[in-house]
């Protein structure tokens, strides 16, 4: 579980610099603050590394481990479900029109911003996700129906996440202008946008292709219980 680049650990590379102050530490192991996401990571394979992620799962909210490698399997926990996704990073965006009205979303969004990512599924978004980074969204009488936003930062790197469209209100080119935003003020900043997507989503996989997004490794999403 070598740290060859700050991508192939996301989740630790994160928690362990710009965003330590939201995870919960015990040495060998960390784990995000529940109302922020369900991940968590190891420091190496070590026989106490994993004892240590185990003694962070103090409830019977399961954790997700995303690693470009293989993970072992600590002894006290069960594997729930495991997904290939592959992880893209931009150099650039391609710039296009945008044809629709973005707004900042703010701390009094918070509650339609769950709501939204319950009903779409986006990805995993609890109640202080929004808080992880700057999002932004599309409103149409008032209510929120679109948006995306900045979720795990390590050094150098900003996740574009939480993409999402209410239903009703798909096929408008919401996602791709929004990602297309974060993405732009990511790279304004300096950094590298990058994000995670399944590999099955051809879908997704072909429209972030053409906002300038390259797949730049396959990363496996684990997800981990304490046994009981």
């Amino acid at each position: 579980m070598t740290l060859r680049h700050p991508l192939d650990r996301p989740v630790w590379s994160a928690f362990t610099t710009r965003q330590a102050a939201l995870a919960q530490h015990k040495e060998g192991a960390l784990r995000v603050a529940p109302n922020y996401g369900p991940f968590a990571a190891m420091a190496d394979a070590s026989p106490g590394s994993q004892a240590a992620l185990v003694a962070l799962l103090t409830d019977d909210k399961p954790v997700w481990i995303v690693e470009a490698g293989e993970m072992p399997t600590p002894p006290g926990t069960t594997v729930l479900r495991t997904a290939p996704l592959f992880q893209m990073t931009a150099e650039a965006i391609r710039p296009a029109p945008r044809s629709f009205e973005m707004v900042p979303l703010t701390e009094e969004d918070a509650p339609e911003m769950l709501a939204l990512a319950l009903l779409t599924e986006p990805g995993p978004f609890s109640h202080h996700t929004h808080r992880l980074g700057e999002f932004v969204g599309v409103k149409q009488d008032g209510r929120l129906i679109a948006m995306a936003g900045e979720r795990m930062r390590p050094d150098g790197f900003t996740e574009v996440s939480g993409v999402c469209t209410h239903p009703n209100h798909r096929g408008k080119g919401y996602a791709g202008g929004l990602m297309r935003a974060v993405a732009e003020r990511i790279l304004e900043r300096g950094e590298t946008p990058f994000l995670h997507v399944y590999a099955s989503n051809t879908g997704a996989i072909t429209l972030y292709e053409t906002l300038g997004f390259t797949i730049r490794a396959p990363i496996r999403m684990t997800v981990l219980a304490r046994a009981e």
